[in-house]
């Protein structure tokens, strides 16, 4: 799957799923070496029950956690360079410690979680890495133990719901299947939505591109039933609350015109909310700036939106669309 799309959403869908537990910031720097890191994550302790709600990835969650995914099979040099940051991390907050005249409490000092599709076995055992059954399932290798490191190997994690929310992050077979057990949770479940969420926009983003390898044609083929769906749903509701928002405005100006002017009102509302989820994604956050081109954006046609917001820079879009604003 490519590189950079992959990035985004996994940054983005590990940062929103451990919202509630904790606070999570993405390409954290390390000021010495200017490294980045990929998802740090800090829990917060009032927090810390719910995190069994996310199965796997919420046990990870329970202490501090750095977090570096990889769409690939994580190759010997990757994991040398997740380990330079980790240890440069643990340092820094040794450092601090000490300037604080205290000891690191246990569990206080940061973990690193490599998440891989698959790993070879020569590469786990040349870094130590083993698994511990008696304590964790199969997929998780944990190097030796003052490093305080571990690589998940997604493909070998059992098929149960602990670990849905990891396999999503998988490749072909296992991530369509956790798919299928994404799609038959309860519709209100909130976690369930917030990544159906996600994918719709990681869709949008593989469907406006060229060239796709048939990974990720087989990704959109999977999610397309689900994804027309829900624009279905928006459209509805968009035209429910262009109704609602009709017959008020019509006591003033008309019924029918009233109503006619709020479901074309709803139907615009319903594209902003999709607009807004794609440049969250592609750029981590909605600005002012980004909000004001929305409207603009609205205009063009739903496939040229995707293709343009993932084909230009935040600077390019800016650009296009801020004109004689």
């Amino acid at each position: 799957m490519t590189r950079f799309i992959y990035d985004q959403f996994t940054k983005q869908y590990i940062q929103e799923l451990l919202k509630p537990l904790g606070q999570t910031e993405t390409s954290k720097t390390l000021a010495s070496e200017r490294r980045e890191i990929d998802i740090f994550f800090t829990p917060n302790p009032e927090n810390i029950a719910s995190a069994s709600n996310l199965g796997l990835l919420g046990r990870l969650a329970t202490t501090p956690a750095v977090f570096e995914p990889f769409s690939n099979p994580v190759q010997p040099g990757e994991i040398r360079s997740c380990l330079v940051k980790i240890l440069e991390m643990k340092a820094q907050w040794e450092r601090q410690a000490k300037r604080e005249k205290r000891r690191l409490a246990p569990g206080e000092s940061p973990r690193l979680w490599i998440l891989t599709p698959t790993a070879s076995p020569a590469i786990l055992a040349d870094f130590g890495a083993t698994v511990d059954l008696e304590n964790w399932m199969s997929g998780v290798y944990f190097m030796p133990k003052g490093l305080e490191s571990a690589i998940i190997v997604i493909h070998q994690l059992p098929p149960t719901a602990e670990t849905l929310w990891l396999r999503i992050l998988g490749t072909g077979r296992v991530q369509k299947q956790a798919l299928q057990e994404l799609y038959q949770l309860p519709g209100d479940n909130p976690t369930r939505e917030t990544t159906l969420e996600l994918l719709y926009n990681l869709r949008a983003m593989l469907e406006a591109r060229q060239n796709l390898d048939p990974e990720e044609r087989e990704l959109i083929m999977e999610l397309s039933p689900l994804y027309l769906q829900r624009l279905q749903t928006v459209k509805e509701e968009g035209i429910q609350q262009g109704v609602q928002q009709g017959i008020q405005q019509g006591v003033q100006q008309g019924i029918q015109q009233g109503i006619q002017q709020g479901i074309q009102q709803g139907v615009q509302q319903g594209q902003r909310s999709l607009l807004e989820s794609m440049l969250q994604v592609k750029f981590g956050a909605v600005d002012a700036e980004l909000a004001e081109i929305i409207d603009r954006l609205i205009a063009v046609p739903p496939l040229e939106q995707a293709q343009l917001i993932w084909q230009l820079s935040r600077e390019e879009l800016l650009a296009r669309f801020s004109r004689d604003l």
